[in-house]
Formats: structure tokens, sequence, C-alpha cells
């Protein structure tokens, strides 16, 4: 899991510095993303919809993951200024009701893509 980490943050980094940092709206960087993921023989799957039920009921609408890679890391792109921690809250909400064990928000806004890197791992304590 670490080194399929590490291919998507270099492949990041290399769609950042391609594309010319920030500015540009996150569908971009979205589609620039999975093209090079691609590139890099990883299979990846884009706005993949999640059937979501509450005590039994099936929700209308499904959750929509921005990507997901080698069935296995949630990854959520975004496109701002400043990170919120909402999107961290957000990603777990996900891992957990997915039960996958890795999510990456990547913040293609920051001026440094270092900086738009935030791991997180499900230790699936409420499966």
């Amino acid at each position: 899991m670490n080194r399929l980490s590490g291919i998507l943050l270099d492949a990041a980094m290399e769609v950042h510095r391609v594309l010319g940092g920030p500015g540009l709206l996150e569908s971009i960087y979205e589609e620039a993303f999975v093209h090079e993921m691609r590139i890099r023989g990883l299979s990846v799957e884009r706005q993949v919809s999640i059937p979501v039920s509450y005590k039994g009921q099936a929700i209308k609408h499904p959750l929509v993951l921005d990507l997901m890679v080698e069935n296995s890391i949630i990854l959520e792109i975004k496109s701002v200024e400043k990170f919120n921690p909402i999107f961290a809250a957000q990603l777990l909400t996900y891992l957990r009701l997915t039960q996958r064990p890795l999510g990456l928000v990547i913040n293609f806004g920051e001026r440094y893509l270092k900086n738009g890197f935030h791991r997180l791992v499900n230790n699936f304590p409420d499966s």
C-alpha cells in the first residue's frame, strides 16, 4: 500500500508541475491525474457511485467518490487555496462506508503540492 501511495503522490506532483501549479478547476486536475495514473499502469475509476443504506433503507442518492485506484485507495481531489479539515473527515467516512484501508486528499490548489497531501488510514473500528 505504501508503494502504491508513493506512485500516486509522484503522479500528482507531475500533474501539478506540468499544469503550472495551482489555479485551475478541480475537474482539470482530476482528468490529467487520471491520465497520468493510467500512463503508469494503474487501474483508476472516476466518479464511483457507492450505494448507501440507513437501517435497511436504501438512500436515494449514492455516495460518489472522486477516484478509486486499484480498487483499494480512495482519492479525493481538491483545488482550493487552503485545506479544510472537513475534507479529511469526509474521506474517513468514505473509507469506513466502503471498508477501504487508505485514502488521500490531494489539493492541487496549494502552491507547493507537498503541502496538499493528506493521507488517511482506516483502521476499521466501525466495521
